[in-house]
């Protein structure tokens, strides 16, 4: 018998769900998912791959700074260290994808401890700078070791194959990446059922309580360094299969920030607020743009002349209305909503 929000044992306490209601509307979400490339155009579909990719990403972040409370501004140059790793074992040594893309992955990794050891003492925009410093660091050493990087002439795909399936398709990409998202997205949700992940929230909260407990705080800063940017350098590698081209000029700082908004707007601490927050900032520049068609005639000269600088506009705004009103973020909005409908009539 269901008690609410309580929990009679530990087994309900540490489960990913118990409600069956959640479980069949996750069933429900996995099915349009798997059905999406039947129903949509090749643009649209795109946009979703350009959704998981941000997803992956979002979710390695929040492993850093919203459930450990790092906050870091790397994110751009350990998604090029993912993305120049998987292009180079490709083109240059010819590895499978399904080899390339885990070794993209660990290669962020490890190169996140050289960032991790070094800011151990580390806080807040002092953390952050040093991160920032970091992906400055990786571009300059992306075009000066040119005979290893390619330099500035960047690196293309060629075909990449997967089971026989080509994955320079639409359809064949999505499923992959769908797969790749949804495992990682399942991974980050149980490691913090763990008792690292707790450990993480402990450090977040108060890491001199926490190492007063006995939480060893360098063990497991670098621990979330190296499981952020192993899912960073996951996204980084799933970005260069679909763009097909790699150049040192896609992974600009603006990444890093938008990085960051997304986890902020879509909730710290929580996968579900993640994947929130990428699948809101991906699509708000396309809401953005429809609604925009309908005020103004697209054929008009002003609309073309103007029309970034216009969505650019729209975009900061609506993003600094969302912090003001509402700092907990989507996953704020869905907890208060789910509040309001399990209390309702008696919610005001």
């Amino acid at each position: 018998m269901r008690t609410g929000h309580f929990k009679d044992s530990y087994a309900a306490l540490v489960a990913l769900s118990d409600s069956r209601v959640v479980w069949a509307w996750t069933g429900v979400l996995g099915l349009a998912l798997l059905a999406l490339p039947l129903l949509v155009g090749a643009y649209s579909l795109t946009l979703a791959i350009t959704i998981l990719v941000a997803i992956v990403g979002a979710i390695g972040l929040n492993l850093l700074t919203g459930t450990t409370g790092l906050i870091s501004l790397g994110q751009s140059g350990f998604l090029a260290i993912g993305a120049y790793t998987n292009g180079i074992l490709l083109t240059d040594h010819d590895w499978p994808i399904w080899a390339a893309l885990p070794m993209s992955g660990l290669v962020a990794a490890a190169i996140s401890l050289l960032v991790g050891v070094p800011s151990l003492r580390l806080k807040g925009l002092y953390l952050a700078i040093t991160t920032l410093a970091f992906s400055f660091i990786v571009n300059y050493l992306i075009l000066f070791f040119e005979s290893v990087t390619h330099g500035s002439n960047g690196i293309f795909l060629g075909d990449v194959t997967i089971l026989g399936f080509d994955l320079s398709a639409d359809r064949p990409l999505y499923y992959f990446v769908l797969a790749v998202t949804g495992l990682l997205a399942l991974g980050a949700l149980n490691l913090g059922r763990t008792r690292i992940g707790r450990a993480w929230l402990a450090i977040r909260d108060h890491d001199i309580a926490a190492r007063a407990m006995g939480i060893d705080l360098v063990r497991y800063k670098l621990l979330a360094f190296f499981m952020s940017s192993f899912f960073i350098g996951i996204a980084g590698a799933l970005m260069s299969l679909q763009i097909r081209f790699i150049n040192i000029d896609i992974f600009g700082f603006l990444l890093s920030i938008e990085a960051l908004a997304i986890i902020i707007l879509g909730g710290l601490g929580s996968v579900a607020g993640a994947i929130l927050g990428a699948v809101f900032l991906t699509l708000l520049p396309e809401a953005i743009r429809i609604l925009l068609s309908l005020v103004v005639d697209p054929n008009a000269s002003t609309y073309s002349k103007y029309i970034y600088e216009i969505r650019g506009i729209t975009y900061g705004v609506v993003m600094v209305l969302f912090l003001r009103f509402k700092p907990d973020g989507l996953i704020g909005l869905w907890r208060d909503a789910k509040k309001f409908f399990a209390n309702w009539p008696l919610a005001y």
